[in-house]
């Protein structure tokens, strides 16, 4: 109920507000997303994951998964049976999915703070959570990316283990939810290896009935795994591994790992003596790096180690979410304390907690979840919703002591200490804080800023003249590739994603080329229209990078004279031209 009622408030917050994130371009992931709801309800195949309106002829196979495109298109063709109305449906899907997403969140975060610390962290762990996940933006309405299930789901997986033993099936839907996130998507793949890490731990030692929980547990991740992989992969390619989204090397993996730690737990000979469990637990871990290593070993790259300098250099290395703690720190972007501080103060707790010798079982699981997605985030920004998230547990405990020794002995000085302890221990205030000392270090930036976002492509009303031509093929940033595709029929060259290097790469010669090699690569690929925000962001490196190519040129409005204006966006924050077609 209590989660119910955050979620509720956060609804109305929005509804207040007129929605206003449904209108905003937003994320980029949550368009395209979209686009591949409306597909699968249009009749592309289930297990076929090509976005064929995305780069060159042919399209690009995308590496998501249809877990997050299958209750989305539900909720859509319910609500266009209800309705009689596909856009309101959709909006529907794009409020009511987030806010479901919001509700379990914050259900299993209060479930888990309570299993952790005890009913006094029950109600700090509601306020930590609902605040800090509601200016986190992955809950937003308009918010379909996977992140915001990918987070539920590790959530849910540690509760279910923090209530293990104690709570029948709790350990086996740990093991489901485990299995789930790590199919919508790798990013959590360090996650899921801590979680059965674990598990594998509490049968080594044995404590509480961990036997029993590493069998089901086991059994949990095993079986969900397999069930996924023929769910959700086309027969046809289940001899193909594929590191970036779930494939055989995921669920052999999954299976090997999940599949020996039951039977471990379940065999009396090896699962009697502690010596015999934590030897065949060695021996487990050496079957499957050792499956890693000779059948996956392209796994064991980095993520984007195939990925061309050119589109490091001109597109990765500017997305501000895969930017490090330490260009945060180099930059003097104030945002690293909203990211990292309340991270830092739990894991400074947990670090207290261990020398001051009340280390407990649960302790662990909470610690080492949390460690590792601090140092994700140190690695890459986006790791901070997941460690902001977890930080809340000890947090919320943190503050629950506090209310209890203030309910006990009401002096001043406690009251005064347990209201810094929830200040220091809420995410927005930090947030806050950081604002608000940006906007004091230099007020004209920010106001030059805001100007520059009302020009900058940032509503969906901006695309609008776009959807009025003629269905055809669009040159344009690769920022632009998904809401053209979600707000227009056309197809786009470029976009955001790291498979789409073709296109990517297209796009870039296009653009810092001349404008006859532009000209050769719009024929080449039956291009019609070419579309830019001049105030964009990644205008503004193409131009830098190229202050004579094609894209310069067409900013400092030097058109060549196959190109014609759209009269409708003139003056618009995006610039759209029509490609004249030979003779005239």
């Amino acid at each position: 109920m209590l989660a119910l009622l955050a979620t509720l408030l956060a609804l109305a917050i929005n509804a207040a507000t007129g929605f206003k994130s449904l209108n905003a371009i937003g994320d980029n992931d949550s368009l395209l997303r979209l686009v591949e709801v409306r597909d699968l309800i249009a009749g592309q195949g289930w297990f076929d994951l090509h976005q064929y309106r995305m780069g060159p002829q042919g399209g690009l196979l995308m590496h998501w998964s249809r877990l997050v495109d299958a209750p989305i298109a539900a909720i859509v063709v319910a609500a266009t049976a209800l309705t009689g109305s596909v856009a309101t449906a959709e909006t529907i899907a794009r409020i009511l999915w987030p806010a479901s997403t919001f509700f379990l969140t914050v259900f299993f975060t209060v479930r888990a703070a309570r299993h952790f610390g005890g009913d006094s962290a029950a109600f700090p762990a509601l306020v930590a959570s609902a605040s800090a996940l509601h200016f986190l933006g992955i809950y937003n309405p308009g918010a379909l990316d996977h992140h915001n299930v990918q987070l539920m789901l590790t959530m849910a997986s540690m509760a279910f283990l923090l209530a293990a033993p104690g709570y029948r099936a709790a350990a086996m839907l740990a093991g489901i939810c485990a299995a789930l996130t790590l199919a919508v998507g790798m990013e959590t793949a360090p996650y899921v290896a801590v979680i059965g890490l674990y598990a594998a731990g509490l049968l080594a030692f044995d404590e509480g009935g961990g036997r029993i929980v590493a069998r089901d547990y086991g059994l949990g991740f095993a079986g969900t795994s397999a069930l996924v992989f023929a769910g959700t992969v086309a027969p046809s390619e289940w001899g193909v591994a594929r590191c970036d989204a779930f494939s055989s090397a995921q669920v052999v993996l999954a299976i090997l790992a999940g599949g020996g730690l039951a039977a471990i737990a379940s065999a009396i000979f090896a699962s009697r003596t502690r010596a015999r469990r934590i030897a065949a637990l060695l021996a487990l871990g050496a079957i499957v790096a050792a499956a890693l290593l000779a059948w996956f070993p392209e796994c064991l790259a980095a993520p984007y180690a195939g990925l061309d300098p050119r589109l490091r250099s001109l597109w990765l290395d500017h997305v501000s979410e895969a930017q490090s703690v330490f260009e945060l720190i180099r930059s003097r972007d104030l945002s690293v304390a909203a990211r990292y501080a309340t991270p830092a103060t739990a894991l400074g707790l947990m670090a207290y907690r261990l020398i001051r010798g009340d280390w407990r079982r649960q302790d662990s699981l909470v610690a080492t979840l949390l460690a590792t997605a601090f140092v994700v985030s140190a690695w890459q920004v986006r790791g901070s919703t997941f460690s902001i998230a977890l930080a809340i547990i000890p947090l919320a405990d943190w503050i629950g002591k506090w209310r209890l020794r203030a309910e006990a002995s009401p002096t001043p000085a406690v009251s005064l200490k347990t209201v810094l302890v929830w200040l220091v221990s809420l995410n927005p205030v930090w947030m806050g804080t950081a604002a608000a000392a940006s906007m004091a270090i230099d007020s004209s930036v920010r106001a030059t800023a805001t100007t520059a976002g009302r020009k900058n492509c940032e509503q969906t009303v901006d695309f609008s003249a776009l959807g009025l031509e003629p269905a055809t093929a669009v040159l344009a940033p690769s920022n632009l590739g998904a809401p053209i595709l979600a707000l227009s029929g056309h197809r786009v060259m470029a976009g955001p994603y790291h498979r789409n290097i073709e296109g990517n790469l297209l796009t870039l010669d296009a653009f810092m080329g001349s404008a006859q090699e532009a000209r050769a690569q719009i024929d080449r690929n039956h291009i019609g229209l070419i579309a830019f925000c001049p105030a964009g962001t990644e205008t503004r490196i193409l131009t830098e990078a190229a202050p004579n190519g094609f894209l310069a040129q067409l900013a400092r409005g030097v058109v060549p004279s196959w190109l014609e204006p759209v009269a409708r966006t003139s003056g618009k924050p995006l610039e759209l031209y029509r490609v004249k077609l030979d003779g005239q």
